[in-house]
């Protein structure tokens, strides 16, 4: 079970060291004081995944115990995708988690603060331009279902849209 998280980081593994995960996670996002912070290994990037999933005031009960944040299966994803550029993207509870990468080189895994999801497109075109990966030739595979408005909007700039 995996819920959307904005106090993430992906660090390269040679830089990484457990015991120093919540100093690592607080350069990069805000830890409250109960955070509890725990990573997660991507061997296949070697790279660690630092995250947080207290949340102090959460907005709606979780029904069960959460083990990782939705980046992860962003970025787990990515293995399934065959295309040469992979973009897959999960979007729900204001965020937008992102992960692209061209062959086997991981190029982003982030995640954005997105009230809408026009917003969430914003830094998905943002992203994707920074990269230099050309949407025209490019499938963008969401984890969250779309509504049918949200896939026509990404069909006007992706050559296609799936939802896995």
């Amino acid at each position: 079970m995996s819920r959307h998280t904005p106090k993430v980081a992906l660090v390269p593994s040679a830089f990484f060291d457990a015991a120093s995960a919540r100093e690592i996670l607080s350069r990069t996002v805000l830890l409250e004081e109960d955070d509890k912070v725990e990573y997660i290994s991507l061997p296949e990037y070697s790279a660690e995944l630092v995250y947080s999933l207290s949340d102090p005031e959460p907005t709606s009960p979780v029904p069960e115990p959460v083990e990782w944040p939705e980046l992860y299966n962003v970025i787990k994803a990515l293995s399934g995708v065959r295309e040469h550029n992979r973009i897959v993207a999960s979007y729900g509870d204001g965020f937008l988690s992102l992960a692209a990468a061209q062959g086997e080189k991981l190029l982003l895994a982030n995640v954005f603060s997105a009230a809408d999801f026009t917003t969430a497109e914003y830094f998905l075109f943002m992203a994707i331009k920074k990269l230099q990966l050309n949407p025209e030739v490019s499938t963008v595979h969401f984890l969250t279902p779309l509504s049918g408005d949200e896939e026509m909007s990404l069909y006007r700039y992706f050559k296609s849209v799936e939802q896995i």
